[in-house]
């Protein structure tokens, strides 16, 4: 089901720009629920989900003069606020609410079910290599009822590959550069403090191996996103304490580190969390990245 306001909310989208250190309105919505913005490979538009829809938005208009475009998505189930952008800006992935991954041509030409039945198991998309032949998700099981997260990758047309297999709980995965210039695996985990409300953010090589922890602090980090040059990694820092990903959080913290990991500088302070950034939302340039935040309720 997708999530709605709560009474007499907003949502409001932004692009921070690091040459000047500020955000900047795109557009503000009290009918539609947006969430989770990427960019359009040729930095035009913003694509966001809502509604279990999907949305562009032009990066250029004018605050009030902005407006959201449907992407038709050919049928497939109502969809959740993880989807990415293929590199060549031909196709999204998305992920439905009926558990698989799909992806959408922007051409028009249909949908396809790119994720395989694996019983009681959901798929949950974030991220997509550089060369776009592979998908990062999280996949959701049960143990009894006991819920089981862990890191797999999807190469289009083979079959999946767990790089994670343990107890802690594990969430958005996503490509990019590490501080070698070579393609890594960014996630957050809550391994490091081994118990819920601890996550911190890690990298692994894509293999699963040299797993490291770049954020050693109180706040709960989660949805590492690495910039296309390799120089940054932007994410949400929830309160200590925080378990999972709330929505409707005050003092949600989006910050900036490096590849190299360390505490991250603070940019902005949100009302939200869930639904702010929750996939890769870096201008493809590096100049500059997307967010969504909630008034207050």
């Amino acid at each position: 089901m997708a999530r709605d306001f709560a009474p007499g909310q907003t949502a409001t989208l932004w692009v921070y720009d690091l040459a000047t250190d500020a955000a900047r309105e795109v557009l503000t919505s009290s009918t539609l629920l947006f969430e989770a913005p990427n960019w359009m490979s040729d930095g035009s538009a913003l694509v966001v989900n809502g509604g279990g829809r999907l949305f562009w938005a032009p990066t250029g208009a004018t605050p009030g003069d902005a407006e959201l475009t449907e992407i038709d998505l050919g049928g497939i189930p109502e969809i959740n606020n993880d989807h990415v952008l293929a590199p060549d800006g031909s196709t999204v992935y998305v992920s439905a609410q009926d558990g698989h991954l799909y992806a959408i041509p922007l051409d028009g030409s249909g949908p396809r079910q790119v994720s395989r039945d694996h019983g009681d198991f959901r798929h949950y998309l974030h991220g997509v290599s550089r060369d776009g032949s592979t998908l990062a998700y999280i996949g959701l099981s049960w143990e009894g009822e006991q819920r089981v997260t862990n890191v797999y990758l999807l190469p289009l047309g083979g079959s999946e590959i767990q790089l994670t297999d343990d107890g802690f709980q594990d969430d958005g995965a996503e490509f990019g550069p590490g501080p070698d210039g070579a393609e890594w695996v960014y996630f957050n985990s809550e391994r490091a403090g081994g118990v819920a409300g601890h996550a911190q953010l890690f990298r692994m090589r894509p293999d699963g191996a040299s797993v490291t922890q770049l954020t050693h602090d109180e706040r709960v980090n989660w949805f590492p996103h690495p910039s296309p040059d390799g120089a940054h990694v932007v994410y949400v820092s929830y309160p200590p304490g925080t378990e999972g990903h709330p929505e409707n959080i005050a003092d949600v913290r989006i910050r900036l580190t490096t590849p190299a990991g360390g505490t991250g500088r603070e940019l902005v302070t949100v009302f939200g969390g869930q639904g702010a950034m929750n996939v890769g939302s870096w201008a493809p340039n590096s100049s500059a990245f997307a967010y969504v935040s909630y008034s207050e309720v």
